[in-house]
């Protein structure tokens, strides 16, 4: 059942899995909850229908990974207890308020307006069902907050004094705000936002290239176009700032994500375009590299030092192999994304974007790109993070609860298995909705009636109620 697994690999696994899948709905629910304000605020403004009817239906997408987002959030905390007792009892003093905080904050103000968000058409003001958008919009990005200050103040903790063998905090706005927490929120809130645009952008791409023209296709493709040409230039610049960032807090990380060893005291660090770094060996194999541009971009200096891996002790050191090639991933989607934009940019200009099938297809294709880089850009995060679970104050093997690699083995495996099915499930019906596309509404009767009344929603995901079965519906709208 353990494959030779220790139990504090497994439980490493464990948490790697059930996080991967977690982070995608959260990043979803943040960017269309975003999209959803500016498309009813669009609607009030200029009493167009088109952005009513994309609302209704990109709601529907948001309910779902809103739903799966706080099952999937649910299970993340139970693991602090079960596998990670250790680091609760250790630093729990911290982590406990930050994570209460979130849950005080932002999901109670997100499940407040949720309702009146999902249901409210008909019920209340066009005013007051604006007012709860934009709540349920800031409530996403509050937690956002809260969640990053926690795993920031992991990264580059301070504000605190070790007691009895406990962490007692000591400066609260020094916890929060800890020296990576500004550069790691704006990361995540524009990763976040570009997972959403990419998925509006090729949803639409997908309807195109099936032959729909119509302005709910057309308004929803140019909208995510321009917004990724805004996102994606800033994704870039705030990249480079959190990478001097971690050069300065975090510099075995930076380090490992360069596959860089020696220490260039008296020559440019070159850039490793590829390489695969060998822990072993302590060298990058079949190097490809940029002479002095790793030293150009990492200190703005043409002849920069950078420390190497060899200066930190062996057990101190993050799996280059892993994370040098996660970041790579991460960037390279990044450029993509940027060329996607400036490509539409271009094809706006020649008159053709919605006629350009080649094009359509390429947007297709970067539908998943933001979510693997989010997934690459945390797993740089998190291994680079490594050996430690608090940096330079807590190690990881130190915080494992008292359990076996068979306890740990046989949970990972009901997790998988779970996690398929129900998530499978979920993702399944969200690609369904989107297969589907939106569709023209203005001419239907607002919903009417109270809860108890005929046809209104009990529950959040009963929001999205008609059938998706039939594929020819909507499809020739």
């Amino acid at each position: 059942m353990t494959l030779g697994f220790t139990a504090l690999e497994l439980a490493r696994i464990q948490f790697a899995f059930t996080v991967s899948f977690h982070i995608i709905f959260p990043a979803i629910s943040i960017g269309l909850a975003s999209f959803l304000a500016v498309l009813e605020w669009r609607w009030l403004r200029t009493n167009d229908s088109i952005y009513h009817d994309l609302f209704k239906f990109w709601v529907k997408v948001f309910a779902l990974s809103f739903g799966m987002g706080v099952v999937s959030g649910v299970v993340m905390s139970y693991q602090f207890g079960t596998n990670w007792s250790e680091f609760s009892r250790f630093a729990g003093g911290i982590t406990g308020p930050l994570l209460s905080y979130e849950v005080l904050s932002a999901f109670f103000l997100e499940a407040g307006f949720l309702g009146i968000m999902l249901f409210g058409w008909g019920r209340v003001g066009k005013k007051a069902h604006f007012f709860a958008t934009l709540m349920v919009a800031i409530g996403t990005c509050i937690s956002m907050f809260w969640i990053l200050s926690s795993n920031s103040w992991m990264q580059t903790p301070q504000g605190f004094t070790i007691e009895n063998g406990i962490v007692v905090p000591q400066d609260w706005f020094a916890i929060v705000f800890n020296p990576s927490f500004i550069y790691r929120l704006f990361h995540m809130a524009l990763a976040a936002f570009l997972v959403a645009a990419l998925l509006v952008a090729a949803t639409a791409a997908w309807h195109l290239l099936k032959g729909r023209r119509d302005a709910l296709v057309k308004t929803s493709f140019s909208m995510a176009l321009w917004l990724i040409l805004i996102l994606a230039p800033l994704q870039i610049f705030i990249g480079d700032a959190h990478g001097l960032n971690t050069l300065k807090h975090q510099p075995a990380k930076l380090a490992a994500m360069e596959g860089h060893w020696e220490t260039n005291h008296d020559h440019g660090m070159p850039l490793y375009l590829f390489g695969i770094p060998d822990m072993q060996e302590e060298r990058t194999k079949y190097a490809i590299t940029i002479p002095h541009l790793g030293s150009l971009i990492l200190t703005h200096s043409m002849n920069g030092t950078v420390k190497g891996l060899k200066d930190f002790s062996p057990e101190d050191r993050p799996n280059s192999t892993i994370v040098f090639w996660s970041f790579r991933i991460m960037v390279a989607l990044g450029m993509l994304m940027l060329f996607l934009a400036v490509t539409a940019l271009w094809l706006r200009k020649k008159g053709s974007l919605y006629e350009s099938k080649w094009f359509h297809r390429f947007a297709i294709l970067m539908g998943p790109s933001g979510f693997i880089a989010l997934l690459a850009g945390w797993f740089t995060t998190e291994v680079g993070r490594q050996p430690w679970i608090i940096y330079g104050v807590m190690r990881t093997k130190d915080a494992l609860s008292p359990v076996s690699a068979e306890q740990v083995g046989l949970t990972l495996i009901i997790f998988v298995i779970v996690y398929f099915i129900v998530f499978g499930v979920g993702i399944y019906y969200m690609l369904k909705l989107m297969h589907k596309g939106p569709e023209f509404l203005h001419n239907a009767p607002e919903e009417i009636g109270g809860v108890g009344h005929f046809k209104t929603p009990m529950r959040p995901l009963s929001a999205i109620d008609e059938k998706i079965d039939d594929q020819d519906q909507g499809a020739s709208s």
